[in-house]
């Protein structure tokens, strides 16, 4: 009687050892960019320079620096409005350049929303 489902001689067929091997070089790789976005420093800008705020890869701010022009009692909406928008823009660049960094690992495949 043949033996039914399974494969020959009870081990993984070339084809899967080899997709596991390369699963396991991707998530080597993609922690490796991980660990280097860290490190990289983002920086959003707004009111044409007069609001910069840094960042690290890991979203954390690190800096915030307001030009003294910009402040005006009168007018704190204006100051507000600015630092969320250079706020903002640096937390785009972050997700800019993780969804970069997923890609270039993916070849462009969509794995559900994956992100770091």
């Amino acid at each position: 009687m043949a033996k039914r489902g399974g494969f020959p001689g009870g081990g993984m067929p070339g084809n899967m050892s080899n997709l596991m091997k390369q699963a396991q070089r991707m998530q080597r790789q993609m922690e490796e960019q991980q660990k280097e976005m860290e490190t990289k420093e983002f920086i959003g800008k707004a009111g044409g320079g007069a609001v910069t705020v840094s960042f690290t890869g890991k979203r954390e701010m690190t800096k915030i620096e307001i030009d003294p022009e910009l402040v005006d009692p009168d007018d704190i909406d204006t100051l507000q409005l600015a630092v969320m928008a250079a706020v903002n823009e640096g937390l785009r660049q972050i997700e800019e350049a993780n969804n970069n960094m997923v890609n270039q690992m993916t070849g462009g495949m969509n794995l559900g929303g994956l992100s770091f």
